[in-house]
């Protein structure tokens, strides 16, 4: 039987419990994509808390990626150092750290490319501004990368049939939309062979037109025969509200339950944990191997030490989504959230 606060390996990299923290938008970056102190505060803080492993938030891998104010980067070497201060933080307490790294927006020709206007040679631009990423990645210290293909950013509109339209190899089918997440993935393995390769992905983008679980669990499938490392599921429209403890959690388990039956890949789970019961239920419905949360360490980062110490009462977070409504995307029941310049999402 598994249990939340039990030692185990997620590929390589040694976790002490089966809690990680899914890489949450902050926002807190500068105008060139340079990351400010409050960062390295909340990664250490996050750190200290308890956390497994600790997946940092949305890190674009362009320089003119300005879907929104606020990315990280790692676009350039010029970004190295500071992501090699961050990873510092989290491994002198023991903490493996992964680099969620994404893409809003391909800016090619002109802003905002469709991905139905993309030259094979702008496809190959992308694949290897990927790949150098997972390169600095790997130089600033991190245990892994995070290739980001959901939550309607670029891959995870790539991929989707409802953006999708694509006549060529990049298109038409499950497999054709998944060719350029594994193009990624060979090229990473390729330079990087010693990092743990992760992919966040819908299980369904929850409209008509766009991805589904059957073909979501097909992309899942290629990417196991092509040696990913993990995978965390998730979905489009994130951050249901109302969430009651025992209740509604876990609002994507069905789906990793079927990833499991699929592959042998060790399976993230994010959306909608609250108490330990429901969550060790969950891992032990099936190959569901470790759990993730975004807004109850956005209300007590310490959460996971809070758990182990043997107070187990749920989480705090309400699921009132009012962070979202935050300078820093922060609890506003938190007093973090009655200072300015930050936070979480």
């Amino acid at each position: 039987m598994k249990k939340l606060f039990e030692p185990t390996t997620l590929g390589t990299l040694k976790m002490k419990n089966r809690l990680i923290r899914s890489a949450t938008w902050e926002g807190l970056a500068d105008e060139r994509g340079h990351m400010n102190e409050e960062l390295f505060e909340r990664c250490e803080t996050l750190a200290d808390g308890g956390i497994a492993a600790i997946i940092s938030g949305f890190t674009s891998v362009s320089g003119d990626d300005h879907c929104f104010g606020g990315i990280a980067r790692l676009s350039s070497d010029d970004f190295i150092g500071e992501h090699k201060r961050l990873t510092d933080i989290a491994h002198r307490r023991g903490c493996p750290i992964i680099v969620q790294l994404a893409l809003g927006e391909y800016n090619g020709a002109y802003r905002d490319m469709s991905v139905n206007d993309l030259s094979e040679k702008d496809i190959r631009r992308i694949r290897d501004m990927f790949a150098d990423g997972a390169v600095r990645a790997a130089k600033a210290g991190y245990d892994g990368v995070q290739i980001h293909a959901a939550h309607n950013f670029f891959l995870s509109r790539f991929i989707s049939p409802g953006y999708n339209r694509r006549t060529d190899r990049y298109g038409r089918t499950p497999e054709g939309r998944a060719a350029l997440i594994i193009e990624i993935l060979h090229a990473i393995k390729t330079r990087c062979p010693e990092l743990h390769v992760s992919m966040k992905i819908n299980c369904s983008d929850f409209f008509s037109g766009g991805l589904t679980p059957a073909e979501s669990l097909r992309i899942c499938e290629l990417c196991a025969e092509n040696r990913m490392d993990s995978i965390e599921v998730s979905g489009n429209g994130t951050s249901v509200p109302h969430i009651k403890a025992g209740e509604n959690e876990g609002y994507f388990k069905d789906f990793a339950l079927r990833l499991g039956e699929r592959t042998d890949l060790p399976i993230i789970l994010v959306g909608g944990h609250r108490s330990i019961g429901k969550m060790e239920q969950i891992l032990n419905e099936g190959r569901v191997d470790f759990l993730s949360l975004s807004r109850p360490l956005l209300r007590e980062p310490a959460l996971p030490n809070r758990w182990k110490s043997g107070d187990t009462a749920p989480a705090k977070c309400v699921s009132c989504n009012r962070c979202y409504q935050t300078p820093g995307h922060r609890c506003v029941f938190s007093r973090a959230s009655e200072t300015p310049g930050g936070g979480m999402k």
